[in-house]
């Protein structure tokens, strides 16, 4: 398949800047897989989808303040970091922007010197390698003089950095958030519970490179940035239990999926395992493990609309973009969801 076959036309006032209040009244499109049925409902209606025994598996990762402000050491020339991936203990990817300033054993100053980086290596993709010193905990630092890093199609400032965050959030790691999770409350967990559905936890830390588009019109020529992804034995143990009672096992998010998809690849079954993916999932793909997906939506010409059209058929789910502009859904990450069943 082409990527132009995954464009589509969306007016710029339907991608969503601010997040709806309350988290789960945003609206929910729910879409058979089987009929390319569509219901229009609200989010908190997601349990009425649900069935006891299922089980829904969330990404826990939580998005650091990657974004930092600085100068060069010295002369004092402004130098903006964002964090994509950590490396070693004190090393990180980068990317960095004026790139020009940022060429190996240059050294720049965020947080009136809390934080020092020095570049150590330009690699092939622009991105730079930097090594960190501080004095304390550098996540602490983070949280004191960083900025969340909010993708670049929203231009609004966030009030509260918590709502770039999922309510179970708890391993810190992603430049990105996972979105399809933003979309859940307390109040809406635990009636989940009470219900009989299981709630199994995985960790994918998201990269900014999930907003790149695909830019190879062949989709087979577009290769896939890589994200760290852990997979507990609980989690794998839920799973498969839910698995055996013939139960669904349905994804929170794009990332949750991947997670999922990766280790079944590897190992050829669910069990505990750590690593890297860099899984393209596009029409075609055979799913070992999904039965569920719910997701945001999303970029026009991107790897998620692959994978949610390699899910739901591609014709269901451009039918069913079609009818979310039509009905003024809000898109990307502080939009709507959809439930793919």
């Amino acid at each position: 398949m082409k990527t132009s076959d995954f464009d589509f036309q969306l007016p710029q006032e339907l991608i969503a800047q601010t997040p709806i209040e309350p988290r789960d009244h945003s609206r929910l499109l729910v879409l058979e897989r089987a009929t390319g049925e569509i219901a229009h409902r609200t989010f908190y209606d997601v349990i009425d989808y649900l069935n006891p025994g299922d089980t829904l598996v969330v990404n826990t990762s939580r998005v650091i303040p990657a974004r930092l402000f600085g100068a060069k050491e010295h002369t004092g020339g402004s130098m903006q970091f964002l964090l994509l991936e950590q490396k070693e203990r004190d090393i990180w990817e980068i990317m960095v922007r004026p790139g020009k300033k940022a060429k190996p054993g240059a050294r720049f100053v965020f947080g009136n010197g809390s934080l020092v980086g020095e570049i150590i290596k330009v690699l092939e993709d622009g991105n730079r390698l930097v090594h960190f010193e501080y004095t304390g905990d550098f996540y602490t630092i983070l949280e004191n003089i960083g900025k969340m890093p909010l993708p670049p199609y929203i231009t609004k400032e966030l009030e509260n950095g918590e709502r770039y965050q999922t309510i179970y959030s708890h391993q810190l790691g992603s430049a990105a958030a996972p979105t399809a999770g933003l979309h859940f409350t307390e109040e809406l967990m635990q009636k989940l519970r009470e219900k009989g559905i299981r709630i199994a936890e995985v960790v994918l830390h998201v990269g900014v490179g999930t907003f790149k588009p695909v830019k190879a019109e062949d989709i087979n020529q577009h290769h896939m940035h890589s994200e760290h992804y852990f997979l507990s034995a609980q989690t794998a143990e839920i799973i498969n239990q839910t698995k055996a009672e013939g139960k669904r096992v349905i994804a929170v998010g794009t990332t949750s999926c991947r997670t999922l998809e990766s280790v079944a690849a590897k190992l050829g079954h669910i069990a505990e395992d750590e690593g890297d993916t860099d899984i393209f999932i596009y029409p075609g793909y055979s799913f070992r493990v999904l039965d569920g997906l719910i997701t945001n939506f999303h970029l026009p010409k991107s790897t998620l609309i692959m994978l949610v059209s390699a899910f739901a058929g591609y014709e269901n789910i451009m039918h069913a973009y079609e009818t979310a502009v039509q009905e003024k859904y809000r898109f990307f990450s502080f939009g709507d969801a959809m439930f793919i069943l």
